[in-house]
């Protein structure tokens, strides 16, 4: 199996927040359909016959583009690497863009899954945002996607946004529950240099939450959505039981993906690639036939690395007889004496041959990855 990453870079405006690559330049869209199309064509051989599982359009908005532009590309799609085995099919989308008129047309793509980057149920701290919607729009699109038939939604969440507070990341909590969305993803709020929220806290307009904070908000998130039923299968997404996101649970199991577009990343389990992130370049390149990317190939302990990396962020865990079979006794050894400690202070446990995260092991998953990463 594999997937397919396709970054549509355009946004109306641009979040404080946002480090992803993206553009403003709307009239761009139609030569850049053009190009995303002949990416696809040409890089055909990437995937090696895998069957195509996973199709994911994010961005940027996604929801920028028309009903024609989705049928070009789906057509593109269908014709070099066939629809029938895709059984999720997602598209980002902002909830300001999800009209009725905009989600019934939806319906007539093959569109399955749902994800809205709603952020918070805060008018005021929306507008800090600089997002495009409040928060009646947010549940007015849940709606609108379920009348339409939609039966797979999935929303972002942020918490330790300036001036949060135990109560309003408890609302926030009791909202998304209430709308029901099978998956809900909930990061803690970067200060990414480059961004003007990371100006903004140089100019100190705002400040930080202080670690104690985040702790207790990451605690109530995991309490409140355990309750209400989610499974919390990676330390940042939750999902109704079966309902996890099958795209992005390909990339912690390092199933091979192919990525087009500007900034899009592609990965074939010997070399990871992306692509140049400039819209004009990338549109210039492929049209020209020399695709602007860089090439990185993986060596034994980058893959081990990585592998560790992603996998024990998940319920699934590291399977200590893959770390045998693919990188080697020695690392397999490695791995096992450096968890010894974790397992014994009982922040790691093994499962079914699968060493895995415990509650109390979550809140330092960072230091853990680190230690059974091996430095050469």
């Amino acid at each position: 199996m594999a997937g397919i990453y396709i970054h549509i870079p355009f946004c109306k405006t641009r979040c404080i927040y946002c480090d992803f690559y993206s553009t403003t330049r709307s009239e761009l869209r139609r030569p850049y359909i053009h190009a995303l199309c002949t990416e696809l064509r040409e890089r055909k051989a990437y995937l090696e016959g895998e069957p195509v599982e996973t199709i994911y359009l994010g961005g940027g908005t996604p929801s920028q583009l028309a009903s024609e532009d989705f049928g070009q590309i789906f057509h593109t799609i269908q014709e070099v690497y066939g629809l029938e085995h895709a059984v999720e099919i997602t598209l980002e989308a902002n909830p300001d863009d999800l009209t009725e008129k905009y989600v019934s047309m939806l319906r007539t793509h093959p569109f399955n899954r749902i994800s809205m980057g709603i952020q918070t149920f805060d008018d005021p701290t929306l507008r800090l945002l600089n997002r495009r919607h409040n928060a009646a729009q947010a549940v007015e699109a849940v709606e609108r996607c379920r009348r339409a038939g939609f039966g797979n939604l999935s929303i972002d969440l942020i918490y330790g946004l300036p001036g949060e507070t135990d109560g309003r990341w408890e609302r926030d909590l009791q909202q998304a529950v209430a709308l029901g969305v099978e998956h809900l993803s909930a990061y803690h709020l970067p200060y990414e240099e480059g961004t003007r929220l990371y100006e903004m806290l140089q100019e100190h307009s705002v400040s930080e939450v202080d670690e104690e904070s985040s702790v207790r908000f990451f605690t109530t998130l995991m309490d409140t959505l355990g309750a209400a039923g989610y499974e919390h299968y990676e330390i940042s997404n939750f999902c109704k039981p079966g309902l996890h996101s099958r795209h992005n649970s390909a990339y912690w199991k390092g199933i091979p993906y192919l990525g087009c577009g500007p900034s899009a990343h592609s990965f074939n389990r010997k070399a990871r690639e992306w692509n140049t992130a400039s819209l004009e370049q990338y549109i210039r390149s492929v049209e020209a036939g020399h695709r602007l990317c860089e090439t990185e190939e993986l060596d034994r302990v980058t893959r081990y690395n990585e592998y560790l990396m992603t996998a024990l962020r998940t319920r699934w865990g590291v399977s200590l007889q893959r770390v045998e079979e693919a990188f080697g006794t020695k690392l397999h050894h490695y791995c096992t004496a450096m968890a010894a400690p974790y397992l014994k202070s009982h922040k790691l446990e093994i499962q079914d041959g699968r060493l895995r995260l415990t509650r109390q092991g979550i809140f330092v998953s960072d230091g853990i990855i680190s230690d059974l990463m091996f430095i050469e």
